[in-house]
């Protein structure tokens, strides 16, 4: 499954936007009904997994750590308790709880984009100063394409 796109949207007073059509025809074809929405851990916006795919990071978090390490304990704590399950109402809406557009610092306007397995959920601003120009873009997918592997 893979989400690809650039989507403006609005959310309404009470929190709740509609998942672009793109995107739920994606879901639909896969047979995804469950989501996940979190906090990107590095960047402010939010992240909505479809259910497989948020167990998938889970698992592969779990398999990094340690069960009896405290700090580890932590980790995986905060990983998954700042995740909320979300669901589409029939008319393709979920609601994005208040703690978490104040996290992402969303308001009325979003921005959704498709990042392969995920789906991003921006404020317009935060992604437009989140993007490097295309000059950088460009200069940074070239050193990436052109590191030697051998290294």
């Amino acid at each position: 499954m893979r989400f690809l796109g650039n989507i403006e949207a609005k959310a309404d007073a009470k929190g709740r936007a509609f998942l672009p059509a793109v995107f739920r025809k994606v879901l639909q074809a896969s047979g995804e009904e469950n989501l996940v929405l979190r906090k990107d851990i590095f960047q402010q916006c939010l992240v909505l997994f479809p259910e497989s795919v948020w167990n998938q990071r889970v698992d592969l978090l779990k398999s990094q750590l340690k069960q009896w390490k405290p700090t580890h304990q932590q980790i995986l704590r905060q990983f998954v308790s700042e995740a909320e399950v979300v669901s589409l109402d029939g008319n393709g809406r979920f609601l994005i709880s208040k703690r978490l557009q104040r996290m992402a610092n969303l308001e009325q306007d979003l921005q959704f984009i498709g990042v392969d397995d995920t789906i991003e959920i921006w404020s317009p601003q935060r992604l437009k100063e989140s993007l490097k120009t295309d000059e950088e873009f460009g200069a940074a997918l070239e050193d990436i394409m052109n590191t030697d592997n051998a290294q």
